[in-house]
């Protein structure tokens, strides 16, 4: 039996993908920009085994078995597979590398709430493509096949911040990520996740962004200025600018919700918890002056906050203030 574990991080988008120009290779109908946060908190595992003895190949998500047969499962296992052949043929393989008949099990379990608006699937397929590619012996670019498993998992293949570039080609060859900037970049940030609600979202990302692009008006114009966002972003992040970074972040989520309302029938992410947490944002940096604190929501009622580390006690206390803990004990 050939045996693989590998881990993967979460990425929150600060310029936010919404739509697809190709359903089936999944191409985007923008560029986007995340941040990878770090694996102590959130992330992915999977572990993958391969053995002459299993009939078929069979996945388990949290426990629970799952349908293999999902297409852009198959998708993965077929790429990874078409990649470790050509690498056969070309002469690259060894002796000691499984057989490409062998049968797969998986197995991968998130740390925090799944289809909850957190990019679990980005980080679940990240981790699944380099697993398998893990254990096919397979190095070099792979964020083109994880992109294919969920569109944001391409940017979950590089930690720091990244770009996924939408690309032009037909074949989505150029529709990858990048690293713009590693890690270690800009110390002092911080990410604190506000969970408003670990319940699984009612429209899923893939029919949301399908309906969208076939009702909004406003999801068009967007496509127009997320280049010009897109640049200032990167030289905000270059320079550790926070306030464009902020103003940026925080303008960017909240036109990728009026685009979800100007969906037809609409599609409403956020919950009044979610909107008082703005509302606290605002009021918070107004009474400082200055963008000391960045929200952002992804497909789900959950924020996301970006703050430097000289701040993060303080805005805490703020939360707490007016999100109070549970009187069951529960902090």
């Amino acid at each position: 039996m050939w045996m693989v574990t590998c881990t993967a991080p979460v990425n929150i988008a600060v310029i936010k993908y919404w739509g697809k120009r190709d359903e089936e290779l999944i191409l985007p109908i923008n560029s986007s920009l995340s941040v990878t946060l770090h694996q102590d908190q959130l992330k992915s595992t999977t572990t993958v085994a391969a053995s002459q003895d299993f009939k078929d190949d069979r996945i388990w998500l949290n426990g629970k078995e799952e349908n293999i047969n999902h297409p852009r499962l198959q998708t993965c296992l077929r790429e990874i597979r078409r990649l470790a052949r050509k690498r056969r043929t070309s002469g690259d393989g060894n002796s000691n590398t499984l057989s490409l008949h062998h049968k797969v099990h998986i197995c991968s379990v998130n740390n925090f709430p799944t289809a909850a608006g957190l990019a679990s699937s980005a980080a679940g397929y990240a981790c699944l493509v380099y697993a398998l590619a893990k254990l096919h012996g397979l190095e070099g670019e792979l964020s083109e096949i994880a992109r294919q498993g969920s569109g944001s998992a391409c940017r979950s293949m590089y930690g720091g911040f990244v770009q996924w570039m939408m690309g032009t080609k037909e074949d989505g060859s150029d529709s990858i990520a990048q690293q713009i900037e590693p890690e270690t970049h800009w110390p002092e940030l911080r990410v604190l996740i506000l969970v408003v609600s670990a319940e699984q979202k009612p429209i899923g990302s893939t029919a949301g962004m399908q309906t969208s692009v076939k009702t909004s008006p406003l999801l068009k114009y967007r496509t127009e200025i997320v280049p010009k966002r897109m640049k200032e972003m990167i030289d905000a992040i270059t320079r550790q600018d926070f306030e464009t970074f902020g103003q940026l972040t925080m303008k960017d989520s909240n036109q990728f919700h009026a685009t979800c309302l100007d969906t037809f029938p609409p599609i409403i992410y956020l919950n009044d918890i979610s909107k008082h947490i703005i509302n606290l944002v605002h009021r918070y940096n107004s009474h400082f002056g200055e963008t000391r604190v960045v929200y952002t929501f992804d497909a789900g009622p959950n924020a996301v906050i970006y703050i430097r580390e000289q701040h993060v006690d303080q805005f805490v206390e703020v939360v707490k203030h007016y999100f109070p803990p549970e009187e069951n004990g529960e902090q």
